[in-house]
Parts: C-alpha cells; sequence; structure tokens
C-alpha cells in the first residue's frame, strides 16, 4: 500500500508544471487542464524513493517536480508493471509502460538522464480506466 504524494498538472508542451492538491482524471483522455490529453501517455507517474535515490547519488536537491511527471507516489514500486492497473484512490489507471527520460533531464542535474534510463526509474506511464477525482493523500495500491 502507497501514497500519493504530489500531483503537478502541465498547463502547455514544455510548459510549467503547476502543483494541485486535487485533480479530475477522465477516461481515456487523462488529467483534466493537463497538456497531454489521449493517447498513451494520459498520466506520468514517478515514484518518490527512486528520485530521492536518484538525488543522492547525484548530490542534487532537485525537487521531484522537475521531472516533469503528474503524479508522485510513494510506498509501491512502478518497476516492470506494464499492463497492471494502480488505483490512485478512486481513480484506476492502467500502466502502458515505462517514460524513459529525456535531454531536459541533464538540464535539471548532469547525468541525471543516464543515470534515470534502467529499471523504471525515469517513471511509467498511464491510461485512465474511468473517471475519478483524486486529491494528494490518496491511497495507491495495486488491484
Amino acid at each position: 500500500m502507497g501514497e500519493l504524494k504530489a500531483i503537478w498538472v502541465k498547463r502547455a508542451h514544455r510548459g510549467k508544471m503547476d502543483a494541485a492538491d486535487a485533480v479530475r482524471v477522465h477516461a481515456g483522455r487523462g488529467i483534466a487542464g493537463n497538456a497531454n490529453q489521449g493517447g498513451k501517455r494520459q498520466v506520468t507517474l514517478i515514484e518518490e524513493e527512486v528520485w530521492s535515490e536518484l538525488m543522492q547519488a547525484l548530490g542534487g536537491g532537485a525537487s521531484p517536480a522537475a521531472r516533469r511527471a503528474n503524479f508522485l507516489v510513494s510506498g509501491l514500486p512502478l518497476r516492470e508493471t506494464r499492463g497492471k492497473v494502480l488505483r490512485v484512490g478512486a481513480a484506476r489507471l492502467r500502466i502502458l509502460g515505462e517514460t524513459k527520460p529525456c535531454e531536459r533531464m541533464d538540464e535539471v542535474l548532469p547525468g541525471l538522464q543516464a543515470l534515470m534510463y534502467d529499471a523504471w526509474r525515469g517513471g511509467a506511464f498511464a491510461e485512465v480506466l474511468e473517471d475519478a477525482d483524486v486529491k494528494v493523500g490518496d491511497r495507491v495500491s495495486w488491484e
């Protein structure tokens, strides 16, 4: 059992990530107000524990918001979870794959992209299976 520690919404492609206390997710679309709608990457997720390990390894202190993911989860590994259904509060998300880091991660901290590249350390992406409200502090678990 894990917890949703943070939520970020991206207003525009390559745009700023805005922190949110709660969001609405829509089946087949993603997070209301997020730039990415539809497609396979409706919601992106990272693990708090992995981010902390990456920062420690590189001697950095960047906020996990710098990863540009939508949900920060804790207490629940995302590695090798393709096809599994994740419950985030009332929402159900099907993990479709691993999010590979882009060159923007080296803008955050030199060497971060390479360190994130293997073993799902860049997080996961998912599709939304049904409409629901999600808030920071919600429980996170596998179905």
